[in-house]
């Protein structure tokens, strides 16, 4: 199975793709999509096509994305909503599932608590997918979010042996 993360950006959107082989994650390939110019409708269209195009490249299975938050700016937050709707649309073209992740829950599954660092992160993404070199930091952001959803997954699926599991004990 092929996860991709994405750290929707409205000027840089972050991709990282993960493959799980034998409930092992192993790096296949991150980088970011750079949204240029000043109008913005052609920044989101660049999005979508980023997105699109690393999709028909590594032909991932399911996505995980950064849910909004709103820091300060209103108006920021709605620049990353779209930005976040271009990308989505361009996966589920693909017919690719979604899942949505909070910060706070893709630092907790990477890091171990929901207020790291993004060099923290970094650092943990490093050591989980033993790369050679530090990623970028929003391609290693899109890396903790497709690890966020392996991990995150696997709990479900644990917890759904065990509810069966014990439906069986018990009938």
């Amino acid at each position: 199975m092929r996860i991709l993360g994405i750290d929707p950006g409205s000027r840089i959107t972050g991709y990282g793709v993960i493959q799980i082989e034998n409930r092992k994650t192993c790096y296949v390939a991150c980088g970011t999509i750079r949204a240029e110019g000043e109008n913005f409708p052609a920044r989101l269209k660049n999005i979508f096509e980023g997105v699109h195009n690393v999709v028909s490249s590594y032909q991932p299975d399911e996505m995980a994305i950064e849910q909004v938050f709103v820091k300060l700016n209103v108006d920021s937050a709605l620049k990353l909503g779209q930005a976040r709707g271009a990308a989505i649309c361009a996966t589920i073209n693909a017919s690719l599932s979604v899942a949505e992740y909070t910060p706070t829950q893709i630092k907790k599954a990477v890091v171990g608590h929901g207020h790291a660092t993004k060099a923290q992160v970094q650092h943990m993404v490093r050591v989980l997918l033993n790369l050679q070199a530090t990623p970028q930091p929003d391609a290693a952001d899109a890396l903790a979010i497709a690890l966020c959803h392996f991990n995150t997954s696997q709990t479900i699926a644990q917890m759904g042996n065990t509810k069966s599991m014990a439906r069986g004990r018990w009938r």
